[in-house]
């Protein structure tokens, strides 16, 4: 079962980056991914805000909300924005994106899976409003960003 899944979640991915790379170009597809990880990276300072560094009082519903939005963008079938002739950087549009990006699909197709995943248990977490059960679920999540930068992005 496991196995079809993330077949599945691979031929999805593929499709997604196949049709949504043929329809906006490769500038603008570096554009739109570098928009929607800072929204998270946004989103993700908030909740650390709020439930790691206590900088912030806690606030159940806004940790909710950005919670959400991380899911949500992770969900959005980001990986089309990875299509070809997005491997380097285009003019003034620059990408931190190694080349491995584009030849690995299997390792691609892993950590993809592995950041799906712990954003939607970020956001399952946030519902809860227990502060604990969202610091160990952020704490995944970073873990599971951290595994695709160590990999496929340059400092």
């Amino acid at each position: 079962m496991k196995k079809l899944m993330i077949g599945s979640f691979a031929a999805l991915f593929l499709t997604a980056s196949l049709s949504a790379s043929a329809q906006v170009d490769p500038e603008d597809q570096i554009h739109f991914r570098k928009a929607g990880y800072s929204f998270m990276s946004w989103n993700m300072g908030k909740i650390k805000a709020m439930a790691i560094d206590e900088s912030v009082a806690w606030d159940p519903a806004q940790v909710q909300a950005a919670a959400n939005s991380i899911a949500a963008t992770a969900n959005s079938g980001m990986g089309a924005l990875f299509g070809p002739g997005t491997e380097k950087s285009i003019g003034d549009t620059k990408t931190r994106v190694k080349p491995e990006m584009f030849t690995d699909r299997e390792g691609v197709t892993k950590v993809g899976i592995a950041f799906n995943k712990a954003a939607n248990e970020l956001a399952t977490a946030a519902a809860t409003g227990d502060k604990a059960t969202v610091a160990k679920a952020f704490a995944a999540t970073g873990d599971s960003c951290k595994g695709c930068h160590d990999k496929y992005r340059n400092d």
